[in-house]
């Protein structure tokens, strides 16, 4: 994934000065030209990356630091702490009101996603309880329209454009208008990619912007662009007032360092990072959580709010009992591989994880992972009741095993194989006893609580 690299070399650089007897100005010196050389390699700005390594330096006095504090800490913190200002406008964006009507226009280079993230941005709000609509401006690229009428009818949301009119300020100020009749609340304007060099199309996309007048203006950036992302950015932040950024193509394998230039030419936040090509794979953008998984940190926060998301709340308690008695079923497996499925793409959720690196799963290796999890749902559907309640693994004997690969069209060995995954899991679950959930937002109670690594370690098996 992108970034990803660069998380690992940065994360690399740290643990190999956690590894260092002594930490001196030496060990210091080399672990941050370490960080320097792969944000560099990244296509992060060569300014940005000058002005990080001095403030670091200007932060981190060692022989300042008293007796008895942990030095590696205080230089983690404050490589964190400098990345996250990178990477942090300093101000919020324009967030939109449910049942107020809303502008936001989409701008961006052709071919950075624009289309396709206006369906996300757009699907979302949808879920949220927004009323969103799409408006088709961009009448420069042939087949924009039908990309977005094909968006927009698979995800159910009413959009606007013309074959016959070439004009897009026209189009847009009568699709905005249609919009704001029928009670929409987001409307949202997709304009035709440009590039800086092309004077015309900015104008053109200044006067969209002056008749449409947006409550906000959307910098869509693609994280494969590299070093030309800051003045890119920059050209358009001078024609239209950018408020926000989204950055596309996260799931590639480009250097992504680009992405961190681009907060600082528009000096507008990034509000969402498009994961994959599919509508949910497109996630809010916080920047401590982003860093702190960029960095191997994970963010329990965030997996948290995933748990929270997918496990309604009338189970929880249920969920909670099943966990503090360390009793394992196969199905509260099946019902815990049902969780993680649909908590959006399996890296994504490992990130979440300390000690977990992007690295560590490659685009096919999730694919083989989501696979897996549905191969042995199948075979746990051929089960039956007594057999999936069941927490005593010698109750799986042969006539069973067979009659299950039968029901599921598997082969014996998948079916023996899928129990000893069992076995390994209820032996990592049985340590979990007494582990407590924490409220929505509370990460006090799990910061306290020890077992919360053996979480860690029972989902970082499943990806054996």
């Amino acid at each position: 994934m992108v970034l990803a690299q660069l998380g690992g070399s940065i994360s690399r650089a740290l643990q190999q000065m956690s590894n260092a007897t002594v930490i001196d100005e030496e060990v210091l010196k080399e672990c941050l030209n370490e960080i320097t050389r792969a944000l560099i390699q990244a296509d992060v700005q060569f300014k940005l990356v000058c002005d990080m390594q001095t403030n670091i330096k200007k932060i981190v006095k060692l022989e300042d630091v008293a007796a008895g504090h942990n030095k590696r800490k205080i230089i983690q913190q404050a490589v964190f702490n400098e990345l996250c200002k990178m990477l942090d406008a300093g101000k919020p964006s324009f967030t939109p009101k449910k049942g107020k009507p809303s502008v936001v226009m989409f701008v961006g280079l052709q071919g950075s996603g624009k289309t396709t993230n206006c369906t996300k941005y757009a699907y979302y709000h949808q879920k949220k309880g927004w009323k969103p609509a799409l408006v088709c401006a961009d009448t420069f690229r042939a087949g924009a329209f039908d990309q977005l009428k094909q968006n927009a009818t698979k995800a159910k949301i009413p959009f606007y454009g013309s074959y016959m009119e070439s004009d897009p300020v026209k189009i847009a100020v009568d699709g905005v208008e249609r919009f704001k009749k029928e009670n929409c609340d987001l409307i949202i304007v997709d304009t035709s990619g440009r590039h800086k060099q092309e004077a015309a199309l900015f104008e053109e996309m200044r006067q969209v912007s002056e008749a449409t007048k947006p409550d906000l203006v959307i910098f869509v950036m693609d994280s494969s662009i590299g070093q030309a992302a800051f003045d890119q950015a920059q050209a358009f932040k001078q024609s239209v007032a950018v408020g926000a950024v989204i950055v596309t193509k996260m799931d590639g394998h480009a250097k992504g360092g680009g992405a961190l230039s681009a907060v600082a030419a528009t000096k507008s936040p990034v509000i969402f990072i498009g994961t994959g090509e599919h509508m949910d794979e497109f996630e809010v953008f916080d920047v401590k959580p982003f860093v702190s998984r960029l960095l191997g940190m994970g963010d329990w926060s965030g997996f948290m709010d995933k748990i929270h998301e997918v496990v309604p709340m009338d189970q929880q308690p249920e969920l909670l009992q099943k966990l503090s008695e360390g009793n394992f079923t196969l199905r509260i497996m099946y019902e815990q591989f049902q969780n993680i499925l649909k908590m959006g793409p399996i890296s994504q959720v490992f990130s979440m994880l300390p000690g977990f690196s992007s690295e560590l799963m490659p685009k096919g290796r999730e694919k083989e992972s989501q696979a897996k999890f549905k191969r042995y749902m199948t075979m746990m559907d051929s089960m039956t009741n007594e057999e999936l309640d069941s927490s005593n693994p010698k109750i799986m004997n042969e006539s069973r095993i067979m009659r299950i690969a039968r029901g599921s069209g598997r082969q014996v060995r998948e079916v023996m194989e899928m129990l000893e995954e069992y076995k390994r899991f209820a032996k990592l679950w049985s340590k979990m006893k007494g582990l407590k959930f924490p409220k929505k937002g509370d990460m006090s109670a799990l910061s306290r609580n020890m077992n919360a690594q053996q979480m860690g370690k029972v989902l970082r098996s499943l990806l054996r």
